[in-house]
């Protein structure tokens, strides 16, 4: 049932009344953001300076110099090391790529395409924790480091994400390329904004890049109510060459294989509609950006410092990567198609009301609607729905 019919179907209820219509005015634009926002992953993305070289890798000798602006000293990010972004990491990814990682099956969202660029979406649901994502695109006319660059370069990013409105450049590792950033995503005004402190290292073997980024602590960035600060993100990519769909046999395509899963503090039924509704057309504005970026590389314009960052990767030999695969041994399933035990259509009105009125109570400024309010009318509606 489409959004609009459920929220005439609740005006028209007559035992909800002129409080209804009240609350509606707020959820539908709460709505409209957990669909951008949701969607927002799509469109994305440690500092382990003192970590000792590991067996098998080799670090790239390039190297720029470091920022003045560290706000994590290097006492505390001792201390917080063992959660930043590691060689564990690395091996996680290629667990996930290879679809053996152990976790439950990935049920197929979408299949769709342009005539540059094809895109695939699953997501499944754990025991514990948000929806996780999963996501195969192919860029025609891209090649690895151009994509590799464009998901690094957060200045060129602020040209084309609009829910971007702040970047900031923590910690770096000009051996490494490990990095520490500062993001601020924008949320509705009723909402508070989101902060994440993001650890983000690549790996690289030939043309192959594992580019891993997750939420880390640092513990000298204050917490503060606004913006509010998302702990749990996952968001990491493998890049490669692939056969353009021209059929040239010429690796001129470019394909990204992206894993996200993130608590932005909404309630997580409420995220995956919100992701499903605004999925396509948030990935649809990401190839745009991707191709006003390398009209801006052909410029020959200044790399940015995270562009420059992007290039400073983790050198990983085959062998070793061999060696990481033959300890998969888990292995998940990938379902050709979503499969619900329940009519969408009996779900979705109740998931609508009870669960946007949980987001919405737990998101609103004072002086707007009492969480009383919103529980009570969310609660006639439901009371309604088994009568």
């Amino acid at each position: 049932m489409a959004l609009g019919s459920v929220l005439l179907e609740i005006l028209q209820r007559p035992t909800t009344g002129k409080l209804l219509s009240e609350l509606l005015i707020s959820v539908i634009p709460l709505w409209v953001a957990v669909a951008i926002r949701g969607a927002c992953w799509f469109q994305l993305p440690s500092c382990a300076f003192w970590a000792a070289d590991d067996g098998g890798i080799q670090t790239d000798s390039f190297s720029v110099p470091r920022t003045l602006n560290s706000k994590c000293s290097s006492s505390k990010m001792e201390k917080e090391k063992s959660n930043l972004v590691m060689e564990d990491d690395l091996e996680h990814l290629c667990k996930l790529v290879e679809v053996k990682d152990g976790g439950p099956a990935w049920i197929q969202m979408m299949d769709r395409s342009t005539p540059t660029m094809n895109y695939q979406a699953w997501r499944r649901d754990p025991e514990t924790g948000p929806p996780q994502y999963r996501s195969r695109t192919v860029f025609e006319d891209a090649t690895p480091e151009m994509v590799r660059d464009f998901f690094w370069d957060d200045e060129f990013r602020a040209k084309w994400d609009d829910m971007l409105v702040h970047a900031e450049t923590l910690e770096e590792c000009p051996t490494r390329g490990t990095m520490v950033v500062q993001w601020v995503r924008k949320f509705p005004f009723f909402c508070s904004d989101r902060e994440y402190i993001i650890g983000r290292r690549i790996w690289e073997s030939g043309r192959l890049y594992y580019c891993v980024t997750k939420g880390v602590p640092c513990s000298s960035v204050p917490r503060r109510n606004k913006p509010r600060r998302v702990d749990l993100y996952y968001s990491s990519w493998c890049i490669r060459a692939v056969e353009s769909k021209r059929g040239n046999g010429e690796l001129t395509a470019c394909e990204v294989m992206l894993f996200h899963h993130e608590d932005m503090g909404i309630p997580w039924e409420i995220a995956k509609l919100g992701v499903r509704q605004g999925m396509w057309g948030a990935v649809k504005k990401l190839e745009p950006g991707l191709r006003a970026y390398q009209k801006h590389r052909a410029s020959a314009a200044p790399l940015s410092q995270s562009a420059l960052m992007a290039q400073i990767n983790t050198k990983v030999s085959e062998d070793y990567l061999g060696s990481l695969e033959t300890s998969i041994s888990d292995s998940s399933e990938i379902e050709i198609q979503e499969t619900s035990a329940k009519p969408v259509g009996h779900i979705v009105p109740k998931f609508l009301v009870i669960g946007g009125a949980v987001a919405l109570a737990c998101t609103l400024e004072r002086g707007l609607l009492t969480k009383a309010l919103i529980f009570g009318v969310a609660r006639k509606f439901a009371i309604g729905r088994r009568s």
